[in-house]
């Protein structure tokens, strides 16, 4: 994403695409839609948000890119909105999967993705990132350097989601963590370890 920086105010660029809450109303259910792709790119996308611990994920924060292609549609859902990146307490609160806003898209993952496949898609995800991050390992350590000194969120939040990751994960180290920027550190190196067996 590109953007200019002026002083105190930040201009972000137009992400392209149909706002989530629109696409519930006038665009899923067109013909030549495959529900099946739709629901498979929910799955990625509560994956990623997850991952990055990207917070507020509700239909109106997100837009899907639509494409043609040549005998389908490709969708991929993009965030609009990272005010909440790194900030709440609650683990459920960066799983998109738990918003009553999105509760269509999961309805339609239910319907047409058993656990397996669903499964089989995160893990799909999960080493996508895991390739970003090594492709963009100076520019990750980068960023990692800034959230490491900036606390974004309050310490009660901190802890809260560190024990939280630590009890889903069954790894300790999350309830250890003092800032965000700790937290998220850890979350990506899970990743990358995980990617490498």
């Amino acid at each position: 994403m590109n953007f200019l920086v002026d002083g105190s105010t930040l201009v972000e660029e137009h992400i392209a695409g149909v706002p989530g809450d629109q696409f519930i109303l006038h665009w899923m259910h067109r013909p030549g839609f495959n529900p099946k792709r739709i629901a498979k790119e929910f799955v990625k996308f509560n994956e990623r948000c997850f991952v990055r611990l990207l917070g507020d994920m509700r239909s109106y924060n997100f837009v899907f890119d639509i494409t043609p292609d040549f005998d389908d549609v490709q969708f991929r859902i993009r965030a609009i909105d990272f005010d909440q990146q790194f900030y709440e307490g609650k683990r459920t609160l960066y799983m998109p999967q738990y918003f009553k806003e999105n509760r269509v898209f999961v309805e339609l993952a239910m319907k047409h993705l058993n656990a397996e496949v669903v499964k089989q898609y995160q893990q799909e995800e999960r080493a996508l990132i895991a390739r970003r991050i090594k492709g963009q390992r100076h520019r990750i350590k980068d960023l990692r350097d800034v959230i490491m000194t900036d606390y974004v969120s309050f310490p009660e939040k901190v802890q809260q989601l560190g024990s939280e990751l630590a009890q889903y994960y069954e790894d300790p180290v999350f309830a250890k963590c003092r800032t965000m920027g700790e937290i998220i550190e850890r979350s990506l190196k899970r990743l990358l370890v995980k990617s490498l067996k």
